[in-house]
């Protein structure tokens, strides 16, 4: 069993930046792929990036690409999610996400896909 906290959401004006942390305890991050979705108002969950098993792969979703940035540290068995130049349409409840199985890599972007959920970091950005 795994057992997510997201924190680093919060209130920031256009153009501002973020970091978004998911910290994990139970097992260590090294054995699952890791991801980050977003939820907005009356939306379905998105996908919005994903890092691979040992962190080799990057992937994300058009609209973020050249402003977010994902990044592991197993050191500290916590996954990031670096956010610039946010635009209002970046405002959602962000969660990490997290699956073992290795057929990940060929349908990441489904939410139904991963095995543990954080509880979610609202992130508001402001015009």
């Amino acid at each position: 069993q795994v057992q997510l906290v997201e924190s680093g959401g919060g209130l920031v004006q256009a153009g501002g930046s973020l970091r978004l942390s998911c910290t994990a305890s139970g097992r260590t991050l090294n054995n699952f792929f890791m991801a980050w979705f977003r939820q907005a108002p009356g939306r379905e969950r998105e996908f919005v990036a994903a890092i691979s098993f040992r962190g080799g792969a990057l992937y994300y979703t058009d609209s973020v690409k050249g402003r977010f940035t994902i990044s592991r540290d197993s050191a500290k068995n916590t996954c990031y999610l670096r956010m610039n130049s946010l635009k209002p349409e970046d405002t959602a409840v962000y969660y990490c996400a997290a699956s073992g199985r290795s057929s990940i890599t060929y349908y990441y972007t489904g939410p139904d896909k991963y095995d543990y959920w954080g509880q979610g970091t609202q992130v508001t950005v402001s015009s």
